[in-house]
This record gives structure tokens, C-alpha cells and sequence, in this order.
């Protein structure tokens, strides 16, 4: 097969060559080269965007599989989560890797009732954000989190419109895409999450899903005929869990605060 600089050589619009270009310019150049000659998107074996594609999982912390159960019960929908995530992670004023989202909805046999609904990455096992991904910066490990290599990203957007859950954004100020973490930065030394440590009802709980005695595991055993995901047909396999999930929200929710009917059971 052509090489990329093999092609750039004979196509009558090579790469830039200024010195000073900077690396994001270089790669999307690169990403337009590859669509221009049918590679990116293509169904040859091993290629972004190519049917069944799956990128190997980068290390990750041995052994372990992270995930994370909200129970909605405990929500109050005090936005703690979504401050101290802020705080954490600092992405730009206006966006978000957490937040609650309070839905309002119109119940047949009673007044109106307001749903609290905590939504982030839900680092799914069958991520359909990493296969889209043309240079691979978006990327998951071994114990399940998705990364994004922000020296790789393009800011191209291919993750943001594959993820089903609106969890992932363009940020404004690096112009790549951002998303909640699960805070490895933190778990990697032995500390919660920013939203975990910080939500003052004890509604969400992280663990590893491969360790039978984890809190999260205990839970969700105690509790598993009420045991949720969301959007569960994308079989996506997410592994954020829920509790307290109303059916009308499983397969039906999206990234904006909206009216919903819940109807009499």
C-alpha cells in the first residue's frame, strides 16, 4: 500500500511543509489526505472507521475494571458533582464532563414531579467513540476508561456525534474533544473521583467491577432487579449503573433538560 508520504508526493495538494505549521494543522491535513484517497472510513481491516475496527486498549491499572452506580434515590440534585468536577478538571465556563440534569415530568395520577438525573461518559465497554476516531486520540484501557489523547486530537468531532449518551464535548479553549475521565488521575493514587467525593447524599459509588468484594459490586447486587442502563439497545455495554431509573428514561434520554410523561403504572 502507498505510504502517506509516498502520496503526498504525487498529490497536487501536499502537506504543508512551513516550518511553523502547527501539529493540529499537520493532522488534519493528514485526516483530509486519507479521505481524499478513500482510506479513512474504509472497510480495509485495521483502519479508523472501518467496519468492526476496535483499536487494542492501552495499559491501564492492572487487573481492574472501573465502573460507576448512581442511585437516584440519594440524588438531590444539588449540582456538587458538576461544581467540584469544575473545579478538578477545569474545562471552560459554560461546559460540562458532569452535571444533573432535572427533568420535569407530567405523571398521570398526580401533580408534576421533577427527576434528577446525573449523566457523564459512561465508559462503555463497547465504545463507539474509539473506532470513529481517524487518529486514534480517543482511546481505552485496559481497566476500561476512555481517554483522549489531547496531543492527537484534531478536534474533528467524529467521537462527539458516535457517542449515544451526549457526553462528550468540542472544548472551546483546546478546540479537542473533552469528556468526564473518571478522574484516573486521582483513582491511580487512591482518591475518589471529584463527583464521588464530593456528592453529599452518597449517591454515586466507583469501583472495580472484577473485584466480587467492591462496594460497587455489593450494591449492585443487593439491588439487582433494579439495576439500569441507559440506552441498553446501542449495546454500547456501559459501565455507569443506575438505580431509581425511571423506564421512561432508559431508552429515551437525552443531553437537554425536557418535559416527560410518566404514565400510570
Amino acid at each position: 500500500m502507498m505510504d502517506f508520504q509516498t502520496m503526498a508526493d504525487k498529490t497536487p495538494f501536499p502537506l504543508t511543509q512551513n516550518p511553523g505549521q502547527t501539529k493540529r494543522t499537520f493532522l488534519q491535513e493528514l485526516v483530509a489526505l486519507a479521505t481524499t484517497f478513500g482510506l479513512a472510513g474504509s472497510a480495509q481491516a485495521g483502519m479508523p472507521g472501518a467496519p468492526g475496527f476496535q483499536p487494542t486498549r492501552r495499559p491501564g491499572m492492572e487487573g481492574k475494571r472501573f465502573g460507576m452506580l448512581v442511585d437516584m434515590r440519594k440524588c438531590i440534585g444539588c449540582q456538587a458533582c458538576t461544581v467540584s468536577c469544575s473545579v478538578e478538571n477545569m474545562p471552560p465556563i459554560g461546559q460540562f464532563r458532569t452535571t444533573v440534569l432535572q427533568y420535569e415530568v407530567d405523571q398521570a395520577d398526580s401533580a408534576p414531579a421533577m427527576v434528577s438525573l446525573p449523566r457523564l461518559c459512561n465508559h462503555c465497554d463497547e465504545p463507539p467513540c474509539v473506532p470513529v476516531c481517524p487518529v486514534q486520540a480517543t482511546f481505552q484501557r485496559t481497566d476500561g476508561i476512555v481517554l483522549v489523547d489531547n496531543e492527537r486530537c484534531v478536534g474533528c468531532g467524529y467521537c462527539v456525534q458516535a457517542c449515544p449518551y451526549d457526553a462528550r464535548f468540542i472544548n472551546h479553549e483546546t478546540q479537542t474533544a473533552d469528556k468526564c475521565t473518571f478522574c484516573e488521575h486521582r483513582l491511580e493514587v487512591g482518591l475518589l473521583p471529584a463527583c464521588v467525593e464530593s456528592c453529599v447524599g452518597g449517591a454515586r459509588v466507583i469501583g472495580d467491577l472484577n473485584d466480587q468484594h467492591s462496594e460497587i459490586n455489593q450494591r449492585m447486587a443487593a439491588h439487582q432487579d433494579e439495576i439500569k442502563v441507559l440506552k441498553p439497545e446501542m449495546k454500547t455495554e456501559p459501565r455507569v449503573f443506575y438505580i431509581g431509573l425511571p423506564d421512561e428514561f432508559v431508552h429515551g434520554v437525552d443531553g437537554q433538560a425536557s418535559v416527560r410523561l410518566i404514565a400510570e403504572h
